[in-house]
């Protein structure tokens, strides 16, 4: 992960202490006071090229990690706003010829809103639960399915869950259940690095219930991606992960579909695998996912990648509703802003294109326990049959 943004990691850190150094710290402070601000930056490049040097994605035990995160939240991040806020401030007060700099009043104000940020995100944000409810209306869902209900949750990265944050997944594993809906789903990404991780929640996932069962795909963190270990080890891990998705009783689909049933009618549940563009496994086969099914079924598709439904899904097929995951909605958003929606435009909530619909859940995990402003979710779906 830090092997990544290595370079923007060590530009974050040396040029807003260099600026602070220069500008506030060289003329008034002495020698050693300048050595104590500079100690935690030092300690936090040390600290960067040594996650950099990992093999893996990320450490199998994770949490220096998040302590190293943190730290650079409240340590970096306030200095990175005010450096930039007082430069520009700076650049102002040149181009005007002002004596005051309200960049640096600016700064302030940005550099403790970001460590409030960075708080309530690591402390409360990610501990909290949202049951979402949604009902959509199709004018060819046999009415035998008038007012079914599905639950969708995603992106569990149950290894994230451990010790003391086990009670999280338990919560939101009971909140399912307490739905009483017809059909689970669950889009993708069960696991942060490998399915060791699942062993201690077998027997929570095993407890998910439903009329018709629970159904699942697997995401891109599912595909042993995110190790550096030898091919074999990796086609273990894939095969093992399958196997306990299998042996907790969900049916996972690896480009297949089953029909569900009422009466006389079925509908479809179609389960692509992770179909993502880059760096993300591109598995998914939609044809050989919809082979058997009718141009009258009404279909749902389980992908985990939601930038599929545009590439694939809407010009290939005449599937109704297509349920993802993937983007967790960027874990921060402010004023309605994300990240990922620079790489997609559909990064979370409900989308319609003619009358067919893409969900993309936050989910309710992610590889790093902090969320700001995109609560953990849990979505309930209602579907209706247009008189």
């Amino acid at each position: 992960m830090i092997a990544r943004i290595f370079i923007l990691i060590l530009i974050g850190i040396i040029l807003p202490d260099l600026y602070i150094d220069r500008h506030y710290l060289r003329r008034h402070k002495s020698w050693w006071k300048r050595l104590l601000w500079w100690t935690p930056s030092v300690l936090l490049l040390a600290a960067t090229v040594f996650f950099t040097l990992q093999r893996h994605f990320i450490p199998e035990d994770p949490i220096w990690l998040y302590a190293y995160l943190f730290a650079f939240g409240v340590l970096v991040l306030p200095k990175l706003f005010f450096a930039l806020c007082s430069s520009l401030g700076l650049l102002v007060c040149k181009l005007l010829h002002k004596r005051m700099n309200w960049g640096n009043l600016i700064g302030w104000v940005l550099a403790l809103f970001s460590i409030y940020m960075v708080c309530y995100g690591s402390f409360v944000g990610h501990k909290k639960l949202e049951v979402k409810h949604i009902e959509l209306a199709f004018q060819d869902l046999p009415e035998a399915f008038d007012g079914y209900r599905i639950v969708h949750f995603s992106d569990a990265h149950v290894g994230t869950f451990s010790s003391s944050l086990r009670e999280l997944l338990q919560r939101d594993i009971d909140s399912i259940n307490a739905q009483q809906a017809d059909l689970i789903v669950f889009t993708g990404d069960l696991q942060n690095l490998q399915p060791s991780e699942v062993y201690p929640m077998q027997e929570l996932l095993s407890s998910l219930k439903a009329k018709d069962g629970v159904c699942s795909v697997l995401g891109n963190h599912d595909y042993a991606t995110y190790i550096d270990s030898d091919p074999i080890i990796k086609t273990a891990n894939e095969r093992e992960i399958i196997s306990r998705e299998q042996q907790f009783g969900w049916n996972l689909l690896l480009n297949s579909h089953q029909p569900v049933v009422r009466d006389d009618s079925r509908i479809i549940i179609a389960g692509e695998e992770n179909d993502g563009e880059g760096p993300f496994p591109a598995k998914g086969d939609l044809k050989k996912t919809l082979e058997g099914t009718d141009s009258t079924d009404f279909i749902i598709i389980l992908q985990h990648d939601p930038s599929a439904w545009r590439r694939s899904i809407l010009p290939h097929s005449h599937a109704q509703l297509t349920l993802s995951g993937h983007t967790h909605g960027g874990q921060l958003s402010l004023f309605r802003l994300r990240g990922t929606q620079l790489v997609g435009k559909e990064d979370f909530g409900l989308y319609e294109e003619d009358g067919r619909y893409l969900y993309v859940t936050c989910g309710i995990g992610g590889v790093l326990p902090f969320r700001f402003g995109v609560t953990p979710e849990i979505v309930v779906f209602t579907l209706r049959t247009k008189k």
